[in-house]
């Protein structure tokens, strides 16, 4: 038997739509991550970048178990003495709701080149629309 890996050229990638009014972020980036990579598809190689497109729309109204919304918080740090700043997830959410839902996937896909290459095939928008009709994106079953 013959074993066959995945390469570039033999990447089939399909675009999927999801709906993520209330959804709960951990359960929707765990999710949109394994289809990132490609571990959906029986042809999944670790070392090749063969996962599909995801487009989610109503990123505005994702949900967070518990007090998540509250006491979640992120932390940067500037570089300089004193740099470090501290967000909430509310505070997050009520100026750039797409970035929550970004850095909950980017933590759960690879670091490096192939984890870089593989988040920009996420595509997350407020509202219910996006200008993906044109790629006849298929809703992504949960």
């Amino acid at each position: 038997m013959i074993t066959k890996h995945l390469n570039s050229d033999t990447v089939q990638r399909d675009w999927y739509v999801i709906d993520a009014e209330e959804l709960i972020l951990g359960r929707l980036s765990s999710r949109i991550a394994t289809v990132l990579r490609g571990k959906h598809k029986p042809t999944f190689s670790p070392h090749v970048d063969g996962g599909d497109f995801v487009v989610v729309t109503n990123a505005d109204k994702i949900r967070l178990s518990g007090n998540k919304v509250v006491q979640k918080a992120y932390f940067r740090h500037s570089g300089y003495p004193g740099g470090g700043k501290t967000e909430t997830v509310e505070q997050i959410l009520r100026k750039f709701p797409e970035r929550v839902i970004r850095r909950a996937v980017w933590g759960m896909l690879p670091k490096g080149k192939l984890g870089r290459k593989q988040i920009k095939k996420l595509k997350i928008y407020i509202g219910p629309d996006h200008p993906h009709t044109a790629q006849k994106p298929e809703p992504l079953p949960m």
